[in-house]
């Protein structure tokens, strides 16, 4: 019989686990809510961050938290400069969400390759010194790693929904997202704004990257099992919702985490993609959207 005990344990280790899906997953909504690209390479640019802090920590002895000082305006350079360079010569197709799919995709496959040349296939650990390290609150084991990684996620996330709705630049952001003709009319430069969201979007693939390096070993291929963590996260949340990313990536935690505790591994997976096709008859726009 499974005891109350490892049912809040897991409970909680899937909280602190979807935290930092969500953190993932924000970029990866709103360049889809917002540009209706759809960025395949997302969670390649999250292995890339993971992969410059184990380099900073192996090399100069640079703690991940520290190393996010450098990632992610270093991200955030990359993703405008990979929007002006690629997603900016699409933006106007007849289709752009799907021709986005192919671009990115292909964009993909070249980061992976780009890792593997650089690092090789084997996996890697963050190893710091709280690798590892756990304490103890009323009984219920909690990982320093996971804790750390939680509240990074929850600052990435709390950051963007400011950026979002108390700034210029923000508001004009989800102008785009809302009504894209009119906002052009009113003087907003969609240009302007889908270079921001896109360089904003692969900065928080960074966070959620050096985040989940804190749990797991890495290696190039990752980010496509990551990918299908981050469909779930947005279209159970809603599109280009932060609060609905958010809310999203805690019920995917959550249901992984109760569902290891409750049943064989192996069916995990299983249980998520059935509560995704369940969501999607029920509520196809996502439980966040009204």
């Amino acid at each position: 019989m499974i005891s109350q005990g490892l049912i809040i344990q897991s409970l909680i280790s899937g909280i602190l686990m979807g935290g930092i899906y969500a953190a993932m997953g924000v970029g990866f909504s709103l360049t889809w809510g917002v540009m209706k690209v759809i960025n395949l390479s997302h969670c390649a640019f999250g292995v890339v961050s993971a992969y410059i802090g184990y380099w900073l920590l192996k090399n100069f002895g640079v703690d991940p938290l520290l190393s996010l000082i450098v990632i992610v305006p270093m991200l955030f350079v990359i993703g405008a400069g990979v929007y002006e360079l690629l997603i900016k010569r699409i933006q106007h197709s007849k289709d752009i969400t799907v021709s986005s799919m192919l671009l990115c995709f292909g964009l993909g496959i070249l980061i992976e390759n780009l890792m593997l040349y650089a690092w090789s296939a084997s996996p890697r650990v963050m190893n710091t010194r709280y690798t590892g390290e756990s304490f103890f609150v009323g009984g219920i084991s909690l990982s320093i790693p996971s804790v750390i990684g939680f509240i990074l996620a929850m600052s990435c996330l709390a950051a963007i929904y400011f950026f979002l709705h108390k700034t210029y630049t923000g508001k004009a952001v989800q102008a785009v997202w809302q009504e894209r003709e009119g906002s052009a009319l009113v003087g907003i430069n969609i240009d302007r704004v889908s270079m921001i969201t896109f360089g904003l979007a692969i900065a928080s693939a960074g966070v959620g990257g050096v985040c989940m390096a804190f749990m797991y070993s890495f290696y190039p291929s990752l980010h496509n099992v990551w990918l299908l963590f981050m469909f779930l996260v947005v279209i159970v949340g809603g599109v280009g919702s932060v609060v609905g990313t958010a809310a999203g990536g805690l019920i995917l935690g959550i249901v992984m985490g109760l569902s290891g505790a409750l049943i064989s591994y192996q069916w995990v997976n299983a249980i998520v993609f059935v509560l995704l096709i369940i969501i999607l008859l029920i509520k196809p726009q996502g439980l966040f959207k009204v």
